[in-house]
């Protein structure tokens, strides 16, 4: 996958790690965005996170923009030695990021057979079309996830809709340095299906990509050393400063998601109880405790 989006995509993760594990299907917890580097033998996994549900687990997520007819060998590959290095369950995604990444590889499965005809190896891994997610289903979900909006289910006809719905709930819901790098991720996650051109217009009128530093870069320096400054840059700017605004909206989500999913529907006390809680350890704590608690009274006590 070209370094660009191999960035963009990274930075998506680490910044909003509960997101992308709704986004693939994956169960929820706490989270923990670990070392994907497998350097002992010269290998390195797009994005690796360790997920402690009841029964831990480690979510392994590629990213793939081109085919790639042995790209299961590769997914079985780390997921062997993620599972060696961590002694955890590995469950791999591939997320195919364009058409152009398909092919008949694409299968989900990697099997062997041996000598006398019977299964030796039989490795399964999901895979994610992007492009065949519902837009809808995008610009509804969390902020994480909503630069890939408009390499959903889109046409150029119904593009600037979804533009236009990305701003309002960006400009409702993240924090100015949050909004200006995940505009400078659209911006660059674009260039996937849309030309440079095509994609410029469209955003122009998008104060805070204007405004974002890592736009500015990759205007100056060209698109995969601009986005790896600027990210970098404001990853490093995000890990001093402690958690983001979005992070914690993300975790209230899941929180709730899953409650009600135990509990029922919260009343509006219950919800407002949880929406107030702006600590990320007790977060956590709560929704690792929906496992064990009765009710909503039980649990946020």
């Amino acid at each position: 996958m070209s370094k660009p989006f191999d960035a963009a995509m990274k930075h998506l993760v680490e910044a909003h790690p509960l997101a992308w594990l709704e986004y693939v299907g994956l169960p929820t917890a706490r989270v923990e965005v670990i070392d994907a580097d497998l350097a002992t033998i010269t290998a390195s996994a797009d994005k690796v996170i360790k997920v402690y549900t009841a029964w831990p687990y480690l979510a392994h997520l590629e990213f793939q923009s081109n085919y790639e007819a042995r790209l299961g060998d590769r997914t079985l590959f780390y997921s062997v030695l993620l599972r060696h290095r961590h002694r955890l369950p590995v469950h791999s995604v591939v997320i195919l990021l364009r058409r152009e990444a398909d092919g008949p590889a694409m299968t989900g499965r990697v099997r062997y057979e041996g000598l006398d005809g019977e299964v030796a190896l039989d490795f399964r891994y999901r895979v994610v079309r992007v492009w065949e997610k519902p837009a809808e289903a995008m610009l509804a979900g969390p902020l994480g996830t909503l630069p890939l909006a408009p390499l959903a289910d889109v046409t150029p006809e119904t593009l600037p809709g979804v533009i236009r719905r990305m701003q309002e709930r960006i400009e409702r819901e993240a924090t100015a340095a949050a909004a200006a790098d995940l505009w400078a991720e659209t911006f660059v996650l674009m260039g996937l299906r849309y030309s440079a051109e095509f994609t410029r217009q469209l955003l122009k009128g998008v104060r805070q990509m204007r405004e974002s530093s890592t736009y500015q870069a990759i205007l100056e320096e060209g698109m995969a050393e601009g986005l790896a400054k600027g990210l970098a840059k404001g990853l490093a700017k995000g890990k001093a400063e402690g958690l983001t605004e979005g992070q914690v909206k993300e975790a209230q989500s899941v929180l709730l998601r899953q409650g009600t999913q135990r509990f029922g529907a919260p009343d509006a006390r219950t919800k407002a109880a949880i929406e107030s809680i702006q600590s990320m350890p007790r977060l956590h704590e709560l929704i690792d405790r929906i496992l064990t608690a009765e009710s909503w009274e039980g649990l946020l006590k």
